[in-house]
């Protein structure tokens, strides 16, 4: 009987054996595959962080690519017939513009202080070091020493593109169109055509329209 004892301890130490080298198998199995799951869960995870960056910068952008249409729907809208003399003392048209670069009068210069002074303003709107920039004049007249003020409204933009609607519906790259046949003021034109080019929105294109060019300039006119 001791004998058949002996042999059942010894088989039951053998099964003990058995399992626990299966336990171990199997916790080095679970092992490899949580490292396998922890590396796809941080890929993963690391994808969803970038996308939302991504997506938070484009947001930013066009928050303000939009305060940037803002303004300038504010000052084409409130442009007015006022031409200027420059630093040298010579006139200037009302508004000066080219394909990269548009200055012009507008009226509504705030004064909430009710100080005693004009409310026109001189404004341009060019790009310098892929930076949109606005500058204004606080006197329409300049001397040598008038100084403006300048605003960056909108960084990292590749180039820009200005026209301009002249009355008979016709865009044009400058603005005035020369005329050495008339002696009046040359007008305003009917709208401006503002594109800027990012490289990660594209092209973007807004039109603005001016008031007093529309009125001066009906259809059919030059």
């Amino acid at each position: 009987m001791s004998r058949q004892y002996s042999g059942l301890r010894q088989d039951g130490h053998g099964l003990r054996h058995g399992q626990a080298a299966f336990t171990l198998l199997e916790l080095l199995v679970s092992l490899a595959l949580f490292a396998v799951l922890s590396v796809i869960a941080y890929s993963t995870l690391q994808n969803i962080m970038e996308a939302r960056q991504r997506s938070e910068a484009q947001a930013e952008r066009l928050v303000t690519l939009q305060t940037l249409f803002t303004i300038m729907e504010r000052d084409f809208e409130q442009a007015i017939q006022r031409g200027i003399r420059d630093i040298f003392g010579d006139h200037q048209a009302a508004l000066l513009g080219t394909g990269e670069a548009i200055e012009f009068s507008r009226a509504g210069r705030r004064n909430p202080a009710g100080f005693a002074r004009s409310n026109l303003l001189r404004v341009a709107y060019l790009l310098e070091d892929d930076e949109l920039k606005r500058r204004t004049w606080r006197v329409m007249d300049r001397a040598q020493d008038s100084q403006y003020q300048e605003a960056v409204l909108a960084q990292d933009i590749e180039t820009i593109e200005i026209r301009y609607l002249d009355g008979r519906l016709n865009w044009k790259k400058q603005w005035p169109i020369p005329n050495p046949a008339s002696s009046a003021p040359p007008a305003l034109p009917r709208a401006i055509e503002f594109s800027i080019e990012n490289e990660e929105l594209g092209r973007i294109t807004r039109l603005f329209r001016i008031p007093q060019g529309m009125a001066a300039a009906p259809k059919g006119a030059t």
